[in-house]
């Protein structure tokens, strides 16, 4: 297995479980404040996305994107004619990811300063919902960007 193939598959691993993790959170547990209240749900995050799910959030949204960008560089240098397209959109995809990561996290941290006040609180987590929705699909079109991208490899290292 090249360096590039090493790479590019890892860069898929690690988005893919990225991808899934903001998934979950848009599909499954955003809408759940909406059922439960603000407050309660303020309660649940800041026990579990602001406890135990820094370290995990931070290690694999940093780790997926430096792999995205470091497969993207291998894959527009040291690959072929095939594997530029799917390298820059990885790349670049990775980028708009972390930039609206940039947005999406201090939005959910400042719900500190809100705590037990309904209406602020539904105020911050619909804010914060566009935030992650973008991001869902920017992490999720990565993903399939990464996938192209090792297929592409992988068909050109066995012709």
């Amino acid at each position: 297995m090249s360096f590039l193939s090493l790479v590019s598959l890892s860069a898929v691993a690690a988005n893919g479980l990225l991808a899934g993790t903001s998934l979950d959170q848009s599909v499954k547990q955003l809408p759940a404040r909406k059922r439960i209240g603000a407050v309660a749900y303020s309660a649940y995050t800041q026990a579990a996305d602001l406890g135990n799910g820094i370290p995990l959030y931070a290690t694999l949204g940093i780790g997926a994107a430096c792999l995205s960008v470091a497969a993207a560089v291998l894959g527009w240098h040291i690959g072929t004619e095939a594997t530029r397209l799917p390298a820059v959109l990885a790349g670049v995809l990775a980028v708009l990811h972390s930039a609206a990561t940039s947005q999406a996290a201090p939005t959910m941290f400042s719900q500190r300063r809100a705590q037990g006040n309904e209406a602020a609180l539904a105020n911050i987590f619909d804010r914060f919902a566009r935030w992650q929705g973008i991001r869902c699909v920017l992490q999720l079109v990565n993903f399939v960007a990464l996938l192209w991208l090792w297929t592409s490899v992988m068909a050109t290292a066995g012709q």
